[in-house]
């Protein structure tokens, strides 16, 4: 797999996994890619994560949370802002997803934070994703 978007290929993974009914997902570790994680754990979208050290750059390990029924708390995630295309917006403009059932995540200068946490702190930035 190509990596020149890891957001992109991290998405994509926790898609495939969420489609295939897995129970964890390993993602390839970096700083953005744990503070989505840590976001989607806040938001109750996946169970836990944990980190698991290697010779190389390490692994996050997602635990996947489904309720019953056996339907997964994340129904589709999808990659905004891509290396070809930036997409930034104000603090005033920032998008709501499904009305405000669903999350925006966007990296400010003070970090990868929500849609509603960016809104309240007046921050604008780029818009990596929507998850609902």
């Amino acid at each position: 797999m190509s990596r020149n978007d890891l957001m992109s290929d991290v998405f994509t993974m926790i898609r495939n996994a969420v489609m295939a009914k897995k129970d964890t997902v390993d993602v390839p570790s970096s700083r953005p890619v744990k503070a989505i994680i840590e976001i989607l754990k806040k938001e109750n979208y996946i169970e836990n994560l944990k980190l698991i050290e290697d010779k190389k750059q390490g692994i996050v390990r997602v635990y996947l949370k489904y309720m019953q029924g056996g339907k997964s708390a994340i129904r589709n995630l999808k990659r905004i802002s891509t290396p070809g295309l930036r997409i930034y917006v104000k603090h005033t403009k920032i998008p709501s997803v499904l009305r405000g059932r669903g999350l925006v995540i966007i990296s400010t200068p003070k970090g990868i934070i929500s849609g509603v946490q960016a809104k309240e702190e007046k921050l604008g930035g780029e818009i990596i994703g929507y998850v609902w």
